[in-house]
């Protein structure tokens, strides 16, 4: 049955839902205060990094924290105003350390995010954004084996959820890629990966073919959604009601608010992450790298280098910091000292992290209609075409083709422990306002 799907978020995710949406035979409307493709799904850093399944919370993560915020050379930055705050979150967070959890996640984002690539090409094929769409190789790089070897816990994780790599070394790695420091001298390669050559341009013009095939996009702030006998039947939005049969919530970093108000406690926080633009380097790498010691991505684009992955932690409010760039400036210099290059743009931007690592996606229980899909701390943009399409199976009525239990909002569901009257309590609202 053909449904009008609103979809709150005009990021990879909200676009990918509506391109999969559409094609299934229903309308879409596209809700966004920015404009399709700002925010993260600009910011990002590139790659379609399928084999970055491993979370952040590895066995030993809380050992190895604090001496990574005091020390300005790692890529983990603290606004230590901030910490009361975040800690409530970051308990849980740390909580998944260890190695059964860590199983678990990586099980989860491989569903996600494994097949990036061909998830990439099926969504975008005939829209133009392809022309965006690079397959590449992907290679994290280290000084020597012994520094892989050192990160053993987390390569054994990919091998257990499927992935396959070589080892470049010595000739071999300066043969495939010779603009690298002599202090690199070991290289693990993926293939069967991808860069988006323009991530904001690519999510924009995504967007301009939703457009296109009969969606509309609507510039505002949304502030709720109405029900009608445990029915979506509209989103609020500017001041005004928006009718639909469904809504979908892909708000990224700011998706908490709403989800809310749906009767989730969801530990959402963000990951504030940067990026530095070298435009017009001299030099350019072979393919898209993780440069082990820095925790750092360097991604050859249109005209520029981009340089991502600083991690912050400081909320949605606060400036940016200078210490990350000045960080991720001296990480290439090192990395790459023949690089220069003519002009620099910084930017910062947030990424959606609960406190599980896991995505949040699908129905919101006890709600027909209200459909989640964020959370995907740093691979958004690699999981984008993935939770879309699923999303879009299942508001139609359709069976994913993977067991989508793990990413269920119902682990965040305020239900059982509310009573009528007080937060958390699920009411029927009106109609309109």
């Amino acid at each position: 049955m053909k449904k009008t799907i609103a979809i709150v978020g005009a990021g990879i995710n909200g676009v990918a839902t509506a391109i999969w949406l559409q094609r299934d035979g229903h309308d879409v409307i596209l809700i966004d205060r920015l404009d399709p493709g700002e925010g993260a799904s600009h910011g990002n850093g590139g790659v379609l990094a399928s084999c970055s399944v491993v979370p952040v919370t590895v066995p030993g993560l809380l050992r190895k924290a604090p001496k990574m915020l005091l020390d300005p050379r790692q890529p983990l930055f603290l606004k230590w105003g901030y910490l009361p705050k975040l800690a409530p979150w970051l308990m849980k967070y740390l909580a998944h350390g260890n190695t059964k959890d860590v199983r678990r996640i990586a099980s989860a984002l491989t569903g996600v995010i494994g097949d990036s690539l061909a998830d990439h090409q099926a969504l975008s094929a005939e829209t133009g954004a392809e022309r965006y769409l690079v397959p590449s190789d992907y290679l994290y790089l280290y000084p020597d084996r012994a520094a892989y070897e050192a990160d053993a816990f987390g390569w054994g994780i990919r091998r257990e959820m499927g992935f396959d790599w070589d080892e470049l070394e010595g000739e071999d790695w300066r043969t495939y890629d010779p603009n690298f420091s002599d202090s690199i001298g070991f290289a693990a390669r993926f293939g069967n990966h991808g860069t988006i050559t323009d991530p904001g341009a690519y999510v924009k013009t995504l967007a301009r073919h939703v457009e296109s095939q009969g969606g509309k996009i609507v510039k505002a702030e949304v502030t709720g959604l109405v029900q009608e006998g445990g029915q979506v039947t509209g989103v609020r939005a500017g001041g005004e009601t928006i009718a639909c049969d469904a809504a979908v919530l892909a708000l990224g970093a700011w998706s908490k608010g709403l989800a809310d108000k749906l009767g989730l406690d969801v530990p959402l926080e963000t990951e504030r992450g940067y990026h530095l633009e070298l435009w017009e380097p001299n030099i350019m790498p072979k393919a898209p790298v993780m440069v082990a010691s820095g925790k750092f991505v360097a991604t050859p684009m249109e005209g520029r280098i981009r340089l991502a992955g600083i991690v912050e932690f400081g909320g949605l409010e606060a400036a940016p910091s200078k210490a990350p760039f000045r960080l991720l400036r001296d990480n290439i210099r090192a990395a790459m000292p023949g690089l220069t290059w003519a002009r620099e743009v910084e930017w910062m931007g947030h990424r959606p992290a609960p406190s599980d690592s896991i995505p949040v996606i699908g129905e919101v229980p006890g709600i027909r209609g209200a459909w989640l899909g964020f959370g995907h701390h740093h691979v958004g943009l690699t999981g984008g075409p993935k939770t879309g399409r699923l999303l879009a199976q299942m508001i139609g009525g359709h069976r994913p083709n993977i067991d989508v239990t793990p990413y269920s909002p119902s682990r965040f569901s305020k239900q059982a422990k509310s009573v009528p009257g007080q937060p958390g309590h699920l009411t029927k609202e009106p109609a309109r306002e």
